[in-house]
């Protein structure tokens, strides 16, 4: 059935207004986007799909054209899924190979394929159609990661740590608190991405070029067909828009930045000065030259991949601030960065998630290193506030002692002991366990907030859960 019409499509943009020339090499390599975007094959086949299944509703294609037409784009998405697709050199993207193909096995019927549609349209539809999937993906594997801290957590029971502020103990925190930290900071981004799903889920398809179309499409029907909630509003907003990659790379990148958090955590447990993890060898790595080495590379990659994630939300909003209405092709600088903040933040999840999940917490150091006298200061300022002494003057008090304590190198106990406004009763607060057990505030530290805390984080992981399509 095929015909010379297939011969003709050198261009997507033909040959009417450009003659018999051929574009030049130079433009070709500086502007194509086949290399990255044939990612979006599939998005596209479905977009095409709902497309003449548009048409036909409109009276463009009559029934048999769109049974032709369906099968063909089947058929290309055969070839594309076995490997048997043959890209030709003219193929500047996706979009063009596409068509290009679907006309070579059915001729001029293939040329009623972009009817009513622009790439412009097309190709913002496309990108809306990966990312509310691969955005959905994501929020999937936060929750997984999440579902690991929670069961470590319940794992930990009483065991506990010191806390830091910056980077100096300051108070004994359960480890089940510490871990679950994590835990909420992860929540916030599964609801970043959730609601940036949302707002992008809005059909561009039928905003032609950027003023729609005289002819009577249906974009409301080709929405639905899609599982939009809605269509555009505005044609030359609807081109245009990217504001949903942009939002994509932000929760991207801060959900980055919290495992590059986690991934800094973990550095330091590891190491023998802090003695508080050791890797499970499935995710550590060796030294070339130095035998003894177990190195936590997938900690250290987490840290190093934020940053290019924040480069690729920079790059991109350097991209679009300056850019009039509507579509321009430096829009096709939107792609790359996307795909790689999720590739590269997927295997970061992942990567992290078997980690913590194959971890071993060696508890008794950490019980050590949150047992010292210091770490009891603030429940001896607590303890003498609890007895009318106002807080300034007890944090004075306790201050100075333990000062004494270290400039005289004399136990904190005894000087407690020895002080008229502590004495000896003061004394079990410095006894281990004490401080941790002594946290009772909601959302606090100690076993009976963060018992209530694992029941409220197991429900807030069911709900978010049940905020994700199948």
């Amino acid at each position: 059935m095929a015909d010379d019409t297939a011969g003709r499509l050198r261009t997507l943009w033909g040959e009417g207004r450009f003659g018999d020339q051929l574009p030049a090499d130079a433009l070709v390599a500086f502007t194509e986007s086949l290399s990255f975007d044939r990612r979006l094959a599939g998005d596209d086949l479905t977009a095409s799909r709902a497309h003449v299944r548009g048409l036909a509703r409109a009276g463009v294609l009559t029934n048999e054209e769109l049974d032709v037409l369906l099968a063909a784009l089947d058929r290309v998405g055969q070839e594309l899924a076995d490997g048997t697709f043959a890209f030709a050199a003219t193929d500047e993207d996706i979009h063009t190979a596409v068509e290009r193909r679907v006309t070579e096995l059915v001729g001029s019927v293939g040329a009623k394929l972009h009817t009513g549609r622009s790439r412009n349209d097309q190709v913002a539809t496309d990108l809306r159609l990966y990312t509310r999937r691969e955005l959905t993906a994501m929020a999937r594997r936060v929750l997984a990661l999440q579902e690991v801290l929670g069961r470590r957590a319940e794992e930990a029971e009483d065991a506990y740590l010191p806390g830091y502020t910056h980077m100096q103990r300051a108070q004994p925190v359960l480890l089940a608190h510490h871990l679950l930290a994590h835990g909420w900071a992860l929540a916030r981004d599964v609801d970043r991405l959730c609601a940036t799903v949302a707002r992008l889920d809005v059909s561009p398809l039928g905003a032609g070029a950027l003023a729609g179309s005289s002819l009577a499409l249906d974009p409301d029907g080709v929405a639905s067909d899609l599982g939009f909630s809605s269509r555009f509003e505005n044609s030359l907003d609807a081109v245009s828009d990217r504001d949903f990659v942009a939002e994509a790379l932000f929760d991207l990148t801060l959900l980055a930045v919290h495992l590059s958090r986690i991934g800094e955590e973990i550095v330091l447990w590891s190491t023998e000065e802090f003695g508080f993890l050791q890797l499970d060898d499935a995710y550590a790595t060796g030294s070339s030259m130095l035998p003894q080495k177990k190195n936590p590379d997938v900690a250290e990659l987490a840290r190093g991949k934020a940053g290019r994630l924040i480069g690729n939300l920079t790059g991109l909003l350097a991209v679009l601030k300056g850019l009039p209405l509507a579509y321009n092709r430096d829009l096709q600088e939107d792609k790359e960065p996307l795909f790689d903040g999720i590739d590269q933040v997927g295997r970061a999840i992942e990567a992290i998630t078997g980690l913590i999940s194959t971890a071993t917490f060696d508890l008794g150091r950490m019980r050590v290193a949150a047992d010292t006298e210091s770490s009891a200061a603030v429940d001896l300022a607590e303890w003498l506030v609890g007895r009318g002494t106002p807080f300034r003057e007890a944090h004075s008090i306790v201050g100075a002692l333990v000062r004494a304590s270290v400039e005289r190198r004399v136990p904190l106990a005894e000087l407690v002991e020895a002080h008229p406004a502590l004495g000896t009763e003061a004394l079990v607060l410095l006894e281990p366990g004490t401080a941790v057990a002594r946290r009772t505030t909601p959302g606090g530290a100690g076993p009976a907030p963060v018992a209530d805390q694992l029941v409220r984080f197991r429900q807030r992981l069911s709900v978010d859960s049940a905020r994700l399509p199948d």
